[in-house]
């Protein structure tokens, strides 16, 4: 009997170095880029997303090291079940290790269960959405840019303090608009302030005048688009056909990009105040980042934070995986360990991610300038404030997700 336990045990300690020795030596990875090629959120997504992570590899150096990194990229059209398709066949045939980017809150909370039941990763930087962290959580997912909690805390917040207490909110019709619509709505009534209503437009609408001539008869005095992208450029400018901000009711971009203020122009877009984790003059780390990001984009645009954000999140999980000394293929394993990590690098400074997920840096308050204010091209923003990464997001003692000990 001695002999048989000591023989299954031996057996069992070969195995466990085999199985150690192998992930060791597997240094594969394979990288997919989640996104809007085509549609409304192409400008902050898209082809530059998959340009960021291309930079990421190339500058991580893992390739030099042995590593062998394949990159591919494919658009979801804005659909969840298009999304998860592409997803299935993502990790059971192409064998991708890790989700990038997934724009639209829709989409994104469809391909978290995906990778959550394949434990696969998911590292998304441009949803909005803040169940990804809370009712919504996973042990497979990094929330890594921002999210619905923190707009609504940076921007709503400002506004109500500066006189702005009366609300009509124009609301893209889906997860995202009516995330960002319910938790700024949050911040807007415990600051003092009211709602008057609500209007909400489908996804990619072309046509905003039935909804703004809404909001304008409101009488509201901060008319809030919860929405993104084109549609939050074409809410802008046709609401100055309307006369909205001259009649005296100023519009919340409640989510606002650098692309979005580069289609608008400054003379439209002036004075629109908004939140970011990232813009490309902020710092020395930035604008190097930038200028060459630039350099490489065929129509020369500055990065916007969901593409700053790939590039970011990236560099942090090949971190993971060298300090791992191997891929394990093992979503939650990989998670688990750029949790215990601190993040740094030149985009986002020193940060941590939280138990929930949640990806912790500072969040900057801008204001778009006035045309005579800017010194060139892509000189848009000045900052009007900032709130300290343990302050930015939702705290831990409000989270509802299972990951959060209490």
């Amino acid at each position: 009997m001695r002999r048989i336990i000591s023989a299954m045990l031996l057996g069992t300690a070969i195995a466990l170095t085999a199985t150690s020795a192998a992930t060791a030596q597997d240094k594969t990875i394979k990288i997919g880029v989640l996104t809007d090629n085509s549609g409304l959120y192409a400008d902050l997504g898209g082809p530059g997303s998959t340009l960021a992570a291309q930079m990421a590899i190339e500058d991580a150096g893992l390739s030099a090291k042995g590593w062998k990194i394949d990159l591919i990229s494919a658009d979801h059209q804005n659909k969840p079940d298009i999304a998860t398709a592409i997803a299935r066949q993502w990790i059971d045939v192409e064998k991708v290790d890790i989700f990038m980017d997934v724009l639209n809150s829709g989409v994104a909370l469809a391909v978290n269960n995906v990778v959550r039941e394949k434990n696969s990763i998911l590292i998304d930087t441009g949803a909005a959405t803040s169940d990804l962290t809370n009712a919504q959580c996973s042990p497979n997912t990094v929330h890594w840019v921002y999210d619905t909690y923190m707009l609504a805390h940076s921007t709503g917040q400002a506004l109500v303090k500066a006189g702005g207490d009366t609300w009509y909110f124009l609301t893209a019709d889906y997860a995202f608009g009516h995330a960002l619509e319910r938790d700024t709505t949050a911040v807007v009534l415990k600051s003092g302030g009211k709602v008057i209503g609500t209007v909400k437009h489908p996804l990619n609408t072309a046509d905003f005048s039935s909804f703004l001539l809404q909001a304008q008869a409101s009488k509201a005095k901060i008319v809030g688009m919860a929405n993104a992208g084109g549609d939050t450029t074409n809410t802008i400018k046709q609401a100055a056909e309307f006369g909205i901000v001259s009649g005296g009711q100023k519009l919340a971009g409640l989510l606002l990009f650098i692309t979005d203020v580069h289609a608008l122009g400054l003379k439209v877009a002036q004075g629109l105040n908004f939140t970011e984790t990232f813009y490309w003059d902020l710092n020395d780390g930035t604008r190097a980042f930038s200028k060459r990001f630039s350099e490489r984009m065929k129509n020369k645009a500055m990065p916007s934070m969901v593409q700053a954000g790939v590039y970011s999140g990236l560099l942090h999980y090949f971190k993971a995986l060298e300090a791992m000394g191997g891929n394990p293929h093992d979503g939650a394993k990989v998670v688990a360990k750029m949790k215990e990590m601190p993040t740094d690098d030149g985009l986002f400074g020193q940060g941590t991610i939280r138990a929930d997920g949640r990806k912790l840096h500072p969040a900057y308050l801008f204001e778009v300038k006035k045309p005579e204010e800017s010194k060139g091209p892509w000189d848009y923003y000045k900052l009007i404030g900032t709130t300290p990464a343990d302050q930015a997001f939702r705290p831990l003692s409000e989270s509802v997700c299972p990951l959060v000990k209490k």
